[in-house]
């Protein structure tokens, strides 16, 4: 009886390891690193390649994914605060990098006050947008428009205080010229970047080294 559970245990352990080695076989190297979306930058490539999307729409969706586009206004006021002009400076930083682009800036208001009164404000906010842009050395020829929405385009539908409506936002409007992907300006902008940041952290490598 304790020979026949013996053989029992032992072909069972035998089975497991069995299908532990088929398991393993199978599995294929780093399949549980693939976070599941390689099939999106496959898509986004073709539709980028075959220009179904344009590059001045790729270059919009990495502005918004990499910087802010908005800032905030106090009422009844066109002044930049601190908080506005930082987020004014990483703009501009983005922009600077990407000299085939050209830029919008809308500016809006909240609806206390007349819509003739909000629309000049609307103006005088995206005019002191676009002169701290320039001011962070983003050549006025970027900027090819300053548009006044005033009050009507709210952020939140309210009819009066919202200081979220109160706002100015950043907008890629095209490129410098028309030109289709497939002469190569993405690959280009991508090329550009990669040298910078290399010669980024080599610039950081060599002070760091100097300490």
């Amino acid at each position: 009886m304790n020979f026949q559970r013996r053989f029992f245990l032992l072909g069972a352990l035998g089975l497991g390891l069995a299908a532990c080695g088929e398991s393993t076989k199978t599995t294929e190297a780093g399949m549980w690193l693939d976070e599941g979306g390689f099939g999106n930058p496959t898509m986004h490539n073709t539709l980028l390649q075959s220009g179904k999307i344009s590059l001045a729409e790729v270059m919009t969706r990495r502005f918004h994914a990499e910087v802010p586009s908005m800032v905030n206004f106090a009422l009844d006021s066109a002044e930049l605060s601190a908080e506005a002009r930082d987020i004014l400076r990483m703009q501009a930083h983005w922009m600077k990098q990407f000299p085939e682009l050209r830029y919008t800036i809308y500016g809006h208001t909240d609806s206390l006050g007349s819509a003739a009164y909000n629309h000049r404000l609307g103006q005088r906010r995206a005019d002191a947008v676009a002169q701290a842009l320039v001011s962070f050395g983003v050549p006025r020829s970027s900027i090819i428009a300053v548009v006044s929405r005033g009050q009507s385009q709210p952020l939140i539908a309210t009819l009066g205080y919202e200081p979220a409506n109160r706002r100015t936002v950043t907008e890629i409007s095209g490129l410098v010229r028309r030109a289709t992907v497939m002469q190569g300006q993405y690959a280009q902008i991508i090329q550009r970047e990669f040298i910078q940041s290399a010669q980024g952290a080599h610039r950081a490598q060599s002070l760091g080294s100097a300490q």
